[in-house]
């Protein structure tokens, strides 16, 4: 899945943090700068879902 994220460098650190602690992080792309609010990013994050301990 391929998940974008706006905000600031604060923002899309903390959203980055969270989730990694769901999901596995495949790839992620530099930050883009917002061109209508100058102290924002766009970041594209692709994901896939995590094993499950135990599961088969």
């Amino acid at each position: 899945m391929r998940i974008r994220l706006d905000g600031t460098h604060a923002e899309i650190t903390y959203s980055m943090f969270r989730l990694r602690e769901i999901f596995t992080v495949t790839s992620v792309s530099r930050a883009h700068p917002d061109r209508t609010r100058p102290r924002n990013y766009r970041v594209f994050v692709n994901i896939i879902p995590r094993e499950i301990k135990g599961a088969r």
